[in-house]
């Protein structure tokens, strides 16, 4: 209720530019630039945790993309979820151009991109009001398709077990508060297998969570066999067009192979890799072979 709530005010109440307090606009041009005007390249944490899938991010996480990420993520700027999402559109399509390069393919036809959200705490989401990292899924899915790439969301993870709260945690203290935590819901291993896998999230610090979202994707599809007919899908969606999430009114009837991409260097048969909004400056430095 909270988040239909702050979707009506911001229809009828005057906005601040949640970068940078300009009043009666939601992003000012000024910010806007700042979001959309970097490059969107591959990041790495300075200590690169073990499995991690290879990243894009749309932006470097300071100034007014910083403030955005916040003001949308703590202070419910839900009109901030468009031009986010049109930011990690634009990390997702790196990330697919890097994986054409060294698989040799694009997702193309029938075969849809399938964003996959790290979700957040159920407590966070309660906290918040709404999943800041479904929300900006949902709008890059849009975006993506709006101009020529087949795409869905598909909330295929769920939090097994409570964590620690993040903030004030080391590298490795993150991937140990991490380690396990995060399940795929059942039903879902089939659903994986319609093309490129993209992990998504707002924002890469150390790793830990992408690392984490990528074991338990790949152990759950190497727990799998490979299908060989069409899914049929009865479930609804869910906040937005084009979500499937999993659940017990999926029904499989089968599946045409893992996808354009299915040379995927996992063993899995599907490719993957994940694409944030922002991550630390530094992290675009990095560039190891």
């Amino acid at each position: 209720m909270r988040g239909l709530w702050q979707d009506l005010t911001d229809l009828v109440l005057p906005a601040e530019c949640g970068g940078c307090g300009t009043p009666r606009t939601v992003l000012c041009p000024e910010c806007r630039a700042a979001l959309s005007g970097a490059v969107p390249g591959r990041v790495r944490p300075e200590v690169e945790p073990p499995g991690l899938p290879v990243v894009h991010a749309a932006a470097p996480y300071v100034d007014e993309v910083r403030a955005l990420l916040l003001a949308h993520k703590e202070r419910g700027a839900l009109g901030l979820s468009a031009p986010l999402g049109e930011a990690l559109a634009r990390a997702v399509r790196a990330g697919l151009r890097a994986a054409a390069g060294r698989y040799g393919a694009m997702p193309g036809g029938d075969t849809a991109v399938l964003l996959v959200p790290v979700p957040s705490a159920r407590a966070a989401v309660r906290a918040r009001g709404h999943d800041p990292a479904r929300r900006i899924a949902l709008a890059a899915a849009g975006e993506l398709r709006r101009t020529g790439t087949p795409a869905r969301v598909l909330a295929a993870l769920r939090q097994r077990r409570a964590v620690s709260d993040q903030s004030g945690l080391g590298a490795g203290q993150r991937l140990d508060n991490l380690a396990g935590a995060l399940a795929v819901a059942s039903g879902a291993e089939r659903l994986l297998r319609g093309g490129p896998v993209i992990l998504v999230d707002d924002l890469m610090t150390t790793g830990a969570s992408l690392t984490e979202a990528a074991r338990a994707i790949r152990g759950a599809m190497a727990r799998t066999e490979v299908l060989t007919t069409p899914v049929v899908y009865e479930g609804a969606s869910r906040e937005g067009r084009g979500e499937r999430t999993v659940g017990a009114t999926d029904r499989v009837a089968g599946r045409t192979g893992a996808g354009p991409e299915g040379r995927g260097a996992d063993g899995t048969g599907t490719v993957i890799c994940a694409a944030v909004v922002a991550a630390a400056p530094g992290s675009f430095e990095i560039n190891r072979n």
